[in-house]
């Protein structure tokens, strides 16, 4: 199936990979809510954590397409060969994903304040700087 895919795109033109364009996605998200909670909960602009929330609930919705583009591109550019910044992305993937739902499930975005929860903001933040830093080791070395 991949290769199908692949393969019609580049019948068209088009031979770049798929899942670069879409890690915009959650990872400008991730950061977008880690700067709106802490914008509100440094200052009286209480409703931008609403906005931080809802960054957070659109980057976990983001997160799926975005690995498995991810996962398509690995199997297409590299025949699904194994080696350890793969499987370092596949680990921050799923951390970044239980991380979103905590957020999600937990956060009470009417009442923020520096706690555990923004805590789980930050820690996003961390996540998607080593997803960015270990697909560019990947692809740039």
């Amino acid at each position: 199936m991949v290769e199908f895919i692949y393969g019609l795109l580049e019948n068209v033109g088009f031979l770049h990979p798929l899942h670069p364009a879409a890690t915009h996605i959650p990872m400008g998200l991730v950061m977008g809510a880690l700067i709106f909670r802490m914008a509100a909960v440094f200052t009286s602009m209480k409703d931008l954590a609403r906005t931080g929330y809802r960054c957070a609930v659109v980057g976990l919705l983001g997160l799926p397409p975005t690995a498995i583009l991810g996962w398509m591109d690995w199997q297409h550019r590299y025949g699904g060969e194994w080696e350890f910044l793969i499987g370092l992305k596949m680990v921050l993937a799923l951390t970044l994903l239980v991380i979103l739902i905590l957020i999600v499930a937990l956060d009470d975005p009417e009442t923020p304040k520096p706690d555990l929860r923004s805590l789980l903001y930050f820690l996003g933040l961390l996540n998607a700087i080593g997803l960015g830093f270990s697909g560019g080791e990947l692809i740039y070395g």
